[in-house]
């Protein structure tokens, strides 16, 4: 493994921490939202209001916004100097900014007259009490898009500057408050109606904290934005940058469109889809944000250094290395979501006012969205291939062409399959998303190496074979308790820990190298450290 590639998961493995805490943190969220949400229709008015300001997030914050700051950066710092990289940044949080603040007010106004115009035109499905409790909490809701999209523009440059593991930190006071509400609404059992008032006033609270703490971030290292005149005489940088993000902009917001279209077919087709989406989202989403995410803010990094200096064989080595590592970690993780998902709702979300028919309504989804972890993950660490070299315009043909398909199979399978119908259609994009960008790869010399391809098929092999086998087994041990939250707790434990073992074993009976390259960095580390 050479220096580069240690450097890589090093970093990654910082982020992986940090973004450890804030997921089990979240996963406390998730149990307590459940205990007071339920998944019926309070559940689907928070989740469904929650979407707007989400997809803001990831349109502008995590999105194509911030993935072509970190390029421009880079060049405008390496041409003109540090001081000219914090003008242009100046002038680009400034746009932003004022962008985020009209369409703050834009689409919460638009929440309140849709409101009020159900009634007016006698439209019967906005008048639904679902959509009308969104109406309601949707303009609370939004400030918070302002405050964590310039979080996310902030943190790109951040990651330039190589902080990596404290800004990934901040995520962990949006749950800590979160968390403080849930329990205030538990514990003097407010009713629905007021406990969503409650939470929807603290998200943007929540957002402003994680704001300010970036902001002093920047402080310290060296990276604020120079507010002058200077900063103002040409607007070249935001120019660049919406040149540079514009095909991005467009491809992250037809997928975010695709994402909003997901969940109103959800709404329409009972109350308990959208919690059912929601909460199996949420564990899927951990190995994505715990590793692949990670893996991915580092890399875009360091391919972006990479493509600067031409160096275009470090980039493949760097793309290869990735994929490896993603399927060592993400095939178990989909392997124990698709046979263990039902000892992780149980855990996660039984009880207070989640039922066994919600947690019934999340099996199909769980079992798809399992399937599809390695391929969401993947998408992570290809698309810096990408988008280090400036190159959105493919990126965004591929994402329309699968958000096409996507849609087409959520009309085909939504009915037989409902909930699960949705969510398989989701998978069937992200392969069809993820196979169209390695054959454009490919066909510039990216190549995918036989040792990634063998390494893959191995990680899917171990996990299968181990997972089966617990599977199996779980029978046999599941007779020895009695029902109960702690039950489910020993149970889940128990299979945890035996299928880790397991992927231990035949990880090492089939020589596995990540799990030694993993062991290499640990040893490494350890020896600094002493």
């Amino acid at each position: 493994m050479s220096n580069k590639e240690t450097k890589l998961l090093k970093s990654s493995f910082g982020v992986a921490l940090a973004t450890l805490a804030s997921r089990i943190l979240g996963l406390i969220r998730m149990r307590l939202e459940a205990q007071a949400l339920g998944g019926g229709l309070t559940a689907t008015i928070w989740f469904f209001a929650m979407i707007f300001p989400n997809i803001f997030r990831r349109l502008l914050g995590e999105g194509a916004l911030g993935t072509a700051l970190i390029p421009l950066v880079t060049e405008t710092e390496k041409n003109s100097g540090i001081s000219e990289a914090r003008r242009c940044f100046a002038q680009i949080l400034t746009f932003a900014g004022a962008l985020l603040a009209l369409i703050v007010v834009i689409v919460s106004a638009g929440a309140f007259f849709c409101g009020k115009a159900a009634f007016l035109y006698d439209w019967e499905f906005l008048q639904s009490e679902k959509v009308q409790g969104g109406c309601q909490i949707i303009p609370l809701l939004m400030p918070y898009a302002f405050f964590i999209c310039l979080t996310g523009l902030i943190g790109a440059v951040l990651n330039y500057s190589g902080l990596f593991v404290r800004p990934a930190l901040t995520a962990v006071f949006f749950n800590l408050v979160q968390i403080a509400g849930l329990l205030a609404g538990i514990c003097l059992e407010l009713p629905s109606e007021q406990l969503l008032k409650l939470l929807a006033v603290q998200v943007p609270i929540a957002g402003a904290i994680q704001f300010g703490l970036m902001v002093w971030m920047l402080k310290i290292c060296g990276r604020f934005p120079i507010f002058c005149k200077d900063a103002f005489r040409s607007f070249s940088p935001v120019k660049n940058l919406l040149k540079l993000a514009s095909p991005g902009l467009i491809g992250y917001g037809v997928l975010q469109l695709s994402f909003l279209i997901d969940r109103s077919l959800a709404l329409c087709l009972n109350n308990r889809a959208v919690p059912a989406l929601t909460y199996v989202d949420r564990i899927v989403d951990l190995p994505i944000g715990l590793f692949a995410v990670s893996l991915g803010t580092v890399l875009m990094t360091s391919m972006t250094r990479a493509a600067v200096d031409k160096d275009f064989d470090a980039m493949q080595e760097q793309l290869n290395f990735s994929l490896r590592h993603v399927w060592f970690i993400c095939a178990p993780m989909a392997v124990a979501v698709i046979f263990f998902h039902t000892e992780m709702l149980r855990v996660l979300c039984l009880g207070g006012k989640y039922t066994l028919e919600d947690l019934d309504a999340a099996r199909l989804v769980a079992i798809f969205y399992g399937m599809g972890i390695p391929l969401f993950c993947s998408l992570k660490v290809i698309l810096p291939a990408f988008y280090s070299r400036k190159d959105m315009k493919r990126p965004l043909y591929v994402s329309i062409t699968a958000i096409v398909v996507n849609l087409v199979l959520n009309l085909i399978l939504m009915f037989p399959l409902q909930q699960g119908g949705l969510a398989l259609a989701t998978v069937i994009a992200s392969a069809v998303n993820n196979s169209c960008l390695l054959f454009l790869l490919d066909r510039e010399g990216f190549k995918i190496q036989k040792r990634t391809v063998v390494s893959c098929l191995r990680s899917v092999f171990i996990s299968l074979l181990a997972g089966i086998t617990v599977y199996f087994l779980m029978p046999l041990i599941r007779c020895r308790f009695e029902p109960g939250f702690g039950t489910d707790c020993i149970l889940l434990l128990i299979c945890g820990v035996t299928y880790g073992v397991l992927i231990l074993i035949l990880c090492v009976a089939l020589r596995a190298g990540e799990l030694f390259e993993f062991f290499s960095i640990l040893r490494r580390r350890n020896k600094k450290s002493a």
